[in-house]
């Protein structure tokens, strides 16, 4: 078995807080209407309805669901309005949790760091880094689910970030929030740590303890 060993962090709750719509929904038909979009009388409904018949533990995109809620409704908008729409609905003020710099940073004294998050807003995660205090440049690899395709805890998408690592997974450690989701590390063999029992000042001792166990 590989001695090495791999560190990897959760994005939202666990790094940083980002406030996201009250009501989706109603935000992304905010921003269609914005762009000339007829959104159907019943959008509610339409949203939140399944639309696309995905594998289990796939992601599905935001834009690919907004734009097949307004087809299920006779609804077609074009040049990419369902895309630009749902980015900007989800359009967030960041702040930076106490402790995620220094924690990202303590995390490479033991191998590759990335981050991998579930989030099937495109270009969310990037422009979320962007804001907060956290540098892009401080993660080796950076995975969200709408762009490797699944969703923790897929074990496809531990997998991912793993490869990309260079690390098996179950060499990865892996820093979240969710145990429903995030814990699925476990399933694969990996180490799950969970910032609601490790708070991010004491993840540098927890670290220590686990890259060797």
């Amino acid at each position: 078995m590989s001695s090495t060993v791999a560190i990897c962090f959760d994005l939202f709750g666990t790094l940083v807080d980002a406030d996201q719509p009250e009501e989706p929904a109603l935000a992304v038909a905010d921003a269609l209407e914005q762009r000339g979009v007829a959104v159907p009388d019943d959008w509610a409904d339409a949203y939140t309805e399944p639309h696309i018949d995905a594998p289990e533990g796939a992601e599905v995109p935001l834009p690919a669901h907004v734009s097949a809620a307004l087809a299920s409704r006779g609804v077609k908008p074009t040049d990419n309005a369902a895309r630009r729409a749902v980015v900007d609905a989800f359009d967030p003020s960041v702040a930076t949790r106490p402790g995620a710099v220094d924690a990202v940073e303590a995390a490479h004294a033991y191998g590759p760091v990335g981050l991998l998050s579930n989030c099937s807003v495109p270009e969310l995660v990037g422009r979320t880094l962007i804001r907060s205090d956290l540098s892009r440049d401080a993660f080796d690899q950076i995975v969200s689910s709408v762009a490797c395709g699944w969703r923790k805890p897929d074990r496809r998408a531990f997998e991912t970030i793993g490869r990309q690592l260079s690390v098996p997974v179950d060499r990865l450690i892996y820093v979240g929030d969710t145990p429903a989701t995030d814990g699925g590390i476990e399933a694969v063999g990996g180490t799950f740590i969970d910032v609601s029992e490790t708070p991010l000042s004491q993840l540098p001792e927890r670290f220590s303890e686990v890259s060797t166990a």
